[in-house]
């Protein structure tokens, strides 16, 4: 492989035990081995990320490390058929930017089997406006509408000010969905603009979780944070409604009974982006980039670069950020 020099956000672990961030000049000739060689020029900010340069060795075991779950970019150089020096390409998911260097570097080393090919109607930054956070919203989404359909209620977003909730509301009513939504923070105006047609604040949500059920609300819900949300949310859900679950922001326990499972049929299903089969992969990619692309994309997000990106790591940790922030790589 060619030494190319370039800068990438470095987390690394002190003697005390505490964590330190820089932007330091770096070889490709350190990154691991890998089938295709990408420049990047986009990536994002994800929970995920903020958790990896603060240190969370449950999401990174190794230090000097480079976070970026999220990767868009042009193909520098290729070991497989698939792949040529110039395509466009995106990298989310598997184990980049968690043990294996990512996308806050200008350059990622991985195998081929990790890289999508970017679809047409989307732009590299659009694609990373989008990242890990619009994925997993869209297998929320395709989840949910296997069942529920437009004509047969509210559908409720958890979240909604998030990166997954936030784009899970614009693609549902995109889509047709009368959408609420649940937050914690009192910026109407913006979740108004993705379409959501009633808000919900969080202790409003909570006033009433103690019942082993509740009066069925909504035809389906996708949760975004998990805990007493998500199983208050459970138990608002109409008969045979679908629940879709891909966070644990407020909690990884889930305080509920059976009771909405049995007497309702409602159905909880998982979400897990990291591990999606590539056909189904790509199939999402091509229904973000055309029919569920979001109307607002760009104005969903904030930019920053590699120099800046510390404050805005402090603020997804606190829940202060809303919409996307996309990582200008160049």
């Amino acid at each position: 492989m060619e030494n190319i020099r370039y800068n990438a956000f470095i987390v690394e672990e002190t003697r005390d035990k505490t964590f330190s961030q820089a932007v330091k000049e770096m070889s490709t000739k350190d990154l691991p081995p890998g089938e295709v060689l990408i420049r990047v020029n986009h990536s994002s900010l994800n929970y995920k990320d903020a958790l990896s340069a603060s240190g969370n060795k449950g999401v990174t075991r190794q230090y000097p490390h480079t976070p970026g779950i999220d990767a868009a970019g042009i193909v520098e150089q290729s070991q497989v058929k698939g792949f040529k020096k110039g395509d466009s390409v995106i990298v989310t998911s598997y184990d980049l930017g968690m043990n294996t260097a990512g996308g806050f570097g200008q350059y990622i080393s991985v195998p081929a089997g990790w890289v999508v090919p970017l679809p047409k109607g989307l732009s590299l930054e659009q694609s990373m406006i989008l990242g890990t956070a619009g994925f997993t919203a869209a297998m929320s989404v395709e989840r949910l509408i296997s069942g529920v359909k437009p004509d047969q209620g509210s559908v409720l977003v958890t979240g909604a000010t998030g990166g997954v909730g936030s784009l899970a509301c614009a693609i549902l009513a995109k889509l047709g969905y009368a959408v609420d939504a649940v937050s914690g923070k009192p910026d109407t105006g913006f979740l108004e603009g993705l379409g959501v047609k009633k808000i919900i604040g969080r202790d409003t949500f909570l006033e009433k979780t103690g019942p082993p059920i509740l009066k069925p609300r909504w035809s389906g819900v996708i949760d975004t944070v998990g805990g007493d949300i998500l199983a208050t949310a459970i138990k608002s859900t109409d008969s045979l409604g679908i629940v879709t679950c891909c966070g644990n922001v407020a909690s990884p326990d889930l305080p509920i009974n059976v009771f909405p499972f049995i007497l309702r049929g409602v159905s909880l299903i998982g979400i897990d982006s990291q591990h999606c089969p590539m056909p189904l992969r790509q199939t999402l990619w091509e229904h973000l980039s055309s029919d569920w692309k979001p109307d607002m994309l760009e104005s969903m997000s904030t930019r920053v670069n590699l120099e800046n990106l510390g404050p805005s790591i402090e603020k997804i940790l606190k829940g202060q950020l809303r919409g996307r922030t996309l990582v200008d790589m160049k």
